[in-house]
């Protein structure tokens, strides 16, 4: 039988598209049910966070602008959270929807935009309350967000789609990467300018440069903050999300004949 190109698949995800987010939203609201503040608990919980990490690495960094270092960790934190979570559900995600996978003949890329769909709407309803939250302390946030953040944002949309259907891919062949991804974002967290500046690596700054998060986080944070990005180098960044696209909807059609002898 042959495979389906890219186009193809892309037109049959758009035909289907009422069908995914409707699925992602009803999980976000089964979520939250019989809770008093719903889907706010989404962002209340990153606030909380970011509450407690700014007093304490605030006097541990001996920061002296706290309200800058408050936005700083703040806009890293909630974008971060955002990456790790679409990037740790992953690995199962097939194996999760596998009675699907075997009783119907729904294109495998449903599956994976359906994930998509729950996990921008996880971020946007936790990303658009610590903004507002945050512009008590920096009160161009929104300002900017409006005119210089939309690529960047862009940009971490793409990203949440094509890396997190790699790893799924590979983790319906390789279980290891139910045990290997926790570790991965362990550690990238850690490597990660989010807590303290970039500066403070020093000499291995080249860490920072080389990550893949950071590289999608720090535009966000950037034009956020200061107003400005580089836009040669979102644009550039823009085409490898797109191309990774691509490559994952290329692998979904490739793969998706084998899914449900793999899982």
């Amino acid at each position: 039988m042959n495979r389906k190109s890219v186009s193809q698949t892309l037109s049959e995800a758009w035909s289907m598209r009422r069908v995914w987010w409707f699925t992602a939203t009803s999980r976000t609201k089964a979520r939250f049910v019989r809770t008093f503040f719903g889907s706010f608990w989404l962002g209340l919980s990153n606030l909380f966070s970011i509450a407690i990490l700014a007093l304490v690495y605030g006097a541990v960094f001996k920061v002296q602008d706290f309200n800058t270092y408050v936005v700083y960790l703040g806009v890293g934190l909630v974008v971060w959270n955002s990456i790790s979570a679409a990037i740790g559900s992953a690995p199962n995600l097939f194996e999760h929807n596998r009675p699907h996978v075997h009783n119907t003949n729904l294109n495998p890329v449903f599956y994976t935009l359906e994930e998509w769909s729950f996990q921008l709407q996880t971020l946007s309803q936790s990303f658009l309350l610590v903004i507002l939250v945050l512009s008590f302390f920096q009160n161009t946030l929104l300002l900017n967000f409006f005119t210089v953040g939309w690529l960047p944002i862009l940009n971490l949309c793409l990203f949440l789609y094509w890396l997190p259907v790699l790893v799924c891919l590979l983790g319906a062949r390789y279980r290891d990467l139910y045990q290997l991804v926790p570790i991965v974002l362990q550690l990238a967290f850690l490597l990660s300018p989010i807590l303290y500046k970039k500066e403070r690596l020093g000499v291995m700054v080249w860490i920072a440069n080389l990550n893949p998060f950071y590289r999608i986080l720090a535009p966000i944070r950037d034009g956020l903050m200061a107003g400005k990005i580089d836009w040669s180098s979102s644009i550039l960044l823009l085409i490898i999300n797109l191309f990774g696209t691509w490559l994952a909807l290329r692998l979904i059609n490739r793969e998706g004949p084998n899914l449900p002898f793999l899982i």
